[in-house]
């Protein structure tokens, strides 16, 4: 890997969203949306380096666009197996994933990924 390369962030945007109950659920969309422009904005707390930020959405998040700073992919199905494809597609750069989900950790960790709970892109 090159040492230019930029560090792999994958957020887990359901899982991320989900971790505080500020009423998320009423627009899952615009919570998504949120989480985007504070990713775009802030970046990742406590990285100093350069970081390539990518948020997967599923579900009633689907349809959130992509912005300068964050790659939007949507998940045609599971969030949890698009994250692991682009995991696996990212071969030996460095990745880090963003959710507290226990058995996505352990399916990512598997592949090398690095983890970090949802207070990584809280702030």
């Amino acid at each position: 890997m090159d040492e230019d390369t930029p560090l792999l962030t994958i957020v887990d945007a359901a899982n991320v969203v989900g971790s505080v109950p500020d009423g998320w659920w009423r627009d899952r969309k615009g919570a998504a949306e949120r989480l985007r422009d504070r990713l775009a904005a802030d970046g990742v707390p406590g990285r100093r380096d350069p970081v390539e930020i990518v948020l997967v959405v599923e579900g009633a998040a689907r349809g959130v666009a992509s912005v300068p700073g964050v790659r939007v992919e949507t998940a045609p199905g599971s969030g949890d197996d698009r994250i692991v494809e682009l995991v696996a597609a990212a071969g030996h750069r460095l990745c880090l994933v963003v959710t507290a989900d226990r058995e996505l950790r352990r399916r990512v960790t598997e592949l090398g990924a690095q983890v970090a709970g949802p207070r990584a892109v809280r702030g």
